[in-house]
């Protein structure tokens, strides 16, 4: 088969591109991470999951990858630019906790929901506030050529780059009204490198700097932090829509000051050759949004019986690029292709491991989060064949998850096939996709509501109640069973052809 090119789309080009790597044979991708003030929301996992699709994509095509995320603990103001509080001293304060404290407490929340989308780790965290001297010494470098100091702060000038705000499109003060007017700024969209902490106040988080004592703006540390570690410049940043209207191309900015480098028709003057922007998810009632106090959280969606991995399919059935309208119908429908495709693959499994025991086929093949297109490249496929050509082209086109899903459902239900090869595929695929087929098992998506007073085994046993009754044509007993269940929030599922015996509502 041939190797589709990867082609991705270049939000500072606005152009889909072959990706080609600044170090041949390398991938070092920067991921905006979290600010750990309060428990992620499932459309800020969106941007995890998309950014766990493109490592997986890189790793497919057999590049060695560093993914680096980062962690804000520090310096994220109440509206993402110069005005409002600090998230993190705000919510310390509501709570009357230490801020490290409030850090520690959500950063494991967030890791929490990491793991149970199966978003693989990434080669390095990097924390906000194990870097402060190195993005006092950042801010050191450029002040000289690009910043201007004022009562409140370190101010970069937007005016000493070219083409400020190119990757939002948006170079006209119009286009920055959610930067709130500083008296003395220079230009409308000047922002903070560094915020001197006010006379009279103490902040839980600050440090002394050559501008007096304070904290970085929140802009400054995905600089310092994506340079650190892997160098100016690097292939890919990620991050959500919202960041691409005033947190990157303030990072684009203070990337162009720092490397002495020119306009952007050269995207590598940015810092990172593509810049990658996952669009919304949206949800009319307006729960996504935390400052409402109450928001759609991964738990909630487990709270009431949905497998976390449902989400992530209901993510993949969507292109990362287009907006994503989260309903519960739509949960529960991704639901069941996940219940489809997790009994497809222990289907695939049984009969493997009877042909394995019966010596008609060699061992199982190893599954591992490792797999390339080259590992599976020099097989003959046979019937599979076009499956795999069709899975490469759409995870190269884009990241073209909803076709590649397609795909994998080809492999699933390909008839007169190698039983080997069909199990081998399968996993390859799914390496890609990160559902953990593999790993799931019918038991796993059984997830018990938060609300539900019933134990399983209550259920089973009436489950079995019931069947007795129906044998011994006993009708009357097995609708008074089946309406007992009902009554406890059980939903008896005769005739089901996922064969799912049943489910609580």
């Amino acid at each position: 088969m041939t190797d589709t090119p990867l082609k991705l789309f270049n939000s500072l080009t606005r152009q889909v591109e072959v990706f080609e790597p600044v170090h041949p044979g390398e991938a070092r991708v920067y991921t905006c991470g979290p600010t750990v003030y309060n428990y992620p929301h499932i459309g800020n996992m969106r941007a995890y999951v998309f950014a766990d699709v493109l490592g997986r994509t890189l790793s497919w095509k057999g590049l060695k990858l560093t993914h680096v995320i980062n962690i804000t603990d520090v310096g994220h103001l109440t509206d993402d630019a110069d005005a409002g509080e600090d998230k993190m001293e705000k919510m310390a304060a509501q709570q009357a906790q230490s801020i490290w404290d409030i850090a520690e407490h959500y950063k494991q929340a967030y890791w929490a929901d990491v793991r149970a989308l199966n978003i693989r780790q990434p080669a390095q965290w990097t924390v906000a506030t194990d870097y402060v001297p190195q993005m006092i010494e950042f801010a050191k470098g450029i002040a000289d050529k690009h910043c201007y100091e004022l009562e409140s702060g370190l101010y970069f000038d937007v005016s000493t780059v070219a083409d400020y705000g190119r990757l939002a499109r948006a170079q006209t003060e119009e286009g920055e009204g959610r930067i709130e007017a500083v008296e003395g700024k220079r230009n409308a969209a000047d922002f903070a490198i560094w915020r001197k902490t006010p006379a009279g106040e103490t902040r839980q988080m600050e440090w002394d700097s050559p501008w007096g004592r304070g904290a970085p703006g929140w802009h400054l540390e995905c600089s310092v932090m994506s340079g650190e570690v892997l160098g100016f410049p690097f292939d890919i940043h990620t991050g959500g829509i919202d960041h691409r209207e005033i947190h990157h191309p303030n990072e684009i900015a203070q990337n162009q000051a720092y490397c002495c480098t020119n306009g952007l028709d050269d995207p590598r003057n940015s810092g990172a050759k593509i810049w990658m922007h996952n669009n919304f998810l949206v949800e009319r009632s307006g729960k996504m949004s935390k400052s409402s106090g109450e928001f759609l959280r991964l738990q909630l969606l487990i709270d009431k019986g949905y497998h976390p991995l449902a989400y992530r399919m209901m993510c993949l059935q969507a292109h990362y690029r287009s907006e994503l309208e989260f309903s519960w119908e739509g949960l529960g429908a991704a639901l069941t292709r996940l219940k489809r495709m997790v009994m497809a693959v222990e289907q695939l499994k049984a009969r493997h491991a009877e042909l394995v025991s019966a010596s008609i086929e060699p061992q199982a093949p190893a599954l591992s989060e490792g797999w390339t297109l080259k590992q599976v490249q020099g097989d003959d496929w046979g019937k599979l064949a076009p499956a795999l050509e069709k899975f490469d082209a759409a995870i190269a086109d884009d990241l073209n998850t909803a076709v590649a899903l397609t795909a994998l459902d080809d492999v699933l239900a390909a008839k007169k096939v190698d039983i080997a090869k069909k199990t081998e595929l399968a996993a390859a695929m799914d390496a890609v996709l990160g559902l953990n087929l593999f790993g799931l098992t019918r038991a796993d998506l059984r997830i018990r509501p938060k609300s539900a007073t019933i134990t399983e085994d209550e259920i089973e046993a009436a489950l079995a109640r019931r069947k007795e009754a129906r044998a011994a044509q006993d009708f009357a007993a097995s609708d008074a069973i089946r309406d007992e269940l009902a009554a406890q929030g059980v939903e008896v599922m005769d005739g089901d052809p996922l064969g799912w015996e049943w489910k609580l509502g």
